[in-house]
């Protein structure tokens, strides 16, 4: 699991982490059942907080995209999670928000703005 944190960056650095595990989890660089760093090796890896680490667990918990195993630590939930895939419908109609604001402040209409979205899906 690779984590990149930009100190300069406006976002906290708990929703940094948070997006980029969501990120390889979507993406199936994280499998599933594969398990995560414990709280204190990630804190170390990272060299932050365990405070940090801990927030960042227990919102993707909280989300659904992780699961804690007593006595065992975090691990990926399965894909096939409820949570998780209401989650990513929440976020794909996010980005379809942002998508069709910056379509309409760039003067295209909303059949424009649906081809653009076809190309994109077709290339």
């Amino acid at each position: 699991m690779k984590i990149i944190i930009k100190n300069r960056s406006d976002q906290p650095i708990y929703e940094q982490i948070e997006e980029q595990i969501k990120a390889q989890i979507l993406d199936g660089i994280i499998s599933e059942d594969e398990q995560l760093p414990s709280i204190r090796q990630l804190a170390k890896d990272l060299k932050i907080s365990v405070i940090t680490t801990t927030r960042v667990y227990n919102d993707l918990a909280e989300e659904g995209f992780i699961v804690s195993v007593a006595g065992k630590g975090y691990f990926v939930a399965p894909r096939n999670n409820e949570l998780l895939k209401e989650r990513m419908l929440f976020e794909m109609e996010d980005g379809f928000e942002k998508a069709v604001t910056n379509g309409h402040n760039a003067g295209l209409t909303d059949d424009e703005i649906i081809a653009a979205l076809r190309r994109y899906m077709e290339g």
